[in-house]
């Protein structure tokens, strides 16, 4: 859940040269008493200011990599991999329910469906197991196998957890922050649309607090088991000192049918 850091960096103009048109052609057999030639502190001086605008430069061309073009190159790699989940669902391949609400085929390398949340205008985000940074560094959300195991989506009971980049590599929970109590977030699988309800927030925790990771999550006001979904990722913005998280509840299911007609809250 790394993020790249943004910085504001300024320098200076170098120091003003002398004036090349008042320069004489040729050597000065008199100078006058007041005046001495450049010594080795003007040097020193001009070769600092040159130093100071290349590494102005070099930081400015970091961020642009970190918070834009890792953006493109991620999104890239999402959507490539989002179309091959697509395509393997479409030759009856990949992740699906039975009747009992059993995964029929799972194979997490492949992807097990997609997250959509209004609230953050991101359009749809890949969930695949893990949440190593090679992994989310692809524009995706993981599922955490470590501290603490996540449910999915079909369990009946569980908390089905997620972490994805706040900046930087398709920064696919960026606008984490707009999402409000009462928001639907749905769940997409290959037959199964869920649907849960934004119930709490916590917009600052230590990120070593993995309790907000728990089957029954007790610092979001809940004390019996039942079928959760928690969002994490980064903050503030720019940095990762800190988790924000956000808690849902599934409310509902719908079956996917041939069209794949999305529920209401994604019309």
């Amino acid at each position: 859940m790394a993020a790249g850091t943004e910085h504001d960096e300024q320098t200076g103009a170098p120091p003003p040269g002398p004036d090349a048109s008042a320069a004489p052609v040729g050597p000065d057999p008199d100078p006058s008493p007041g005046r001495r030639p450049r010594g080795r502190v003007a040097s020193v001086v001009s070769v600092f200011g040159e130093l100071l605008i290349t590494a102005g430069l070099v930081l400015g061309l970091f961020v642009v990599y970190s918070l834009w073009w890792t953006n493109v190159l991620a999104d890239r790699e999402a959507t490539k991999q989002g179309n091959e989940v697509r395509d393997h669902w479409a030759q009856g391949g990949g992740t699906g329910t039975t009747g009992d609400g059993e995964p029929a085929v799972f194979d997490p390398k492949d992807g097990i469906g997609f997250l959509h949340v209004p609230a953050m205008h991101n359009g749809e985000v890949l969930v695949k197991k893990g949440t190593e940074t090679k992994s989310l560094n692809n524009g995706i959300a993981g599922y955490y196998t470590d501290p603490v195991k996540s449910a999915l989506p079909w369990d009946k009971k569980g908390n089905f957890t997620l972490a994805a980049h706040r900046d930087g590599h398709g920064a696919k929970f960026h606008n984490i922050h707009k999402i409000e109590v009462g928001d639907p977030v749905v769940f997409e699988t290959k037959d199964t649309w869920y649907v849960y309800k934004v119930y709490k927030e916590l917009p600052k925790t230590s990120k070593f607090n993995v309790n907000v990771l728990l089957p029954i999550p007790k610092e979001s006001g809940k004390t019996k088991a039942g079928r959760y979904l928690t969002l994490t990722t980064c903050t503030p913005i720019y940095t990762s000192d800190y988790r924000y998280v956000v808690w849902a509840e599934l409310v509902r299911t719908e079956k996917v049918d041939k069209n794949r007609t999305p529920p209401p809250e994604l019309r």
